[in-house]
């Protein structure tokens, strides 16, 4: 997908659930300053403007 890495794949996943960075860190056992670090890359990957654009077109195009 997009050249997401596997780790952004399951960030990217948690962000169409609409969880925060901090909820994203907990899941996942790393710090919400990581999980930003990895939704900032995720958004920059697809080209996206916004976390909610990316999810917008998440839910658009079936990803998950």
């Amino acid at each position: 997908m997009l050249q997401l890495t596997e780790r952004e794949i399951e960030i990217f996943r948690l962000m169409t659930k609409g969880l925060n960075n901090t909820a994203i860190g907990n899941i996942l056992g790393i710090s919400r300053h990581t999980a930003k670090s990895h939704v900032c890359s995720v958004i920059k990957k697809l080209q996206s403007c916004s976390r909610s654009e990316a999810t917008f077109w998440a839910g658009k195009y079936n990803l998950f």
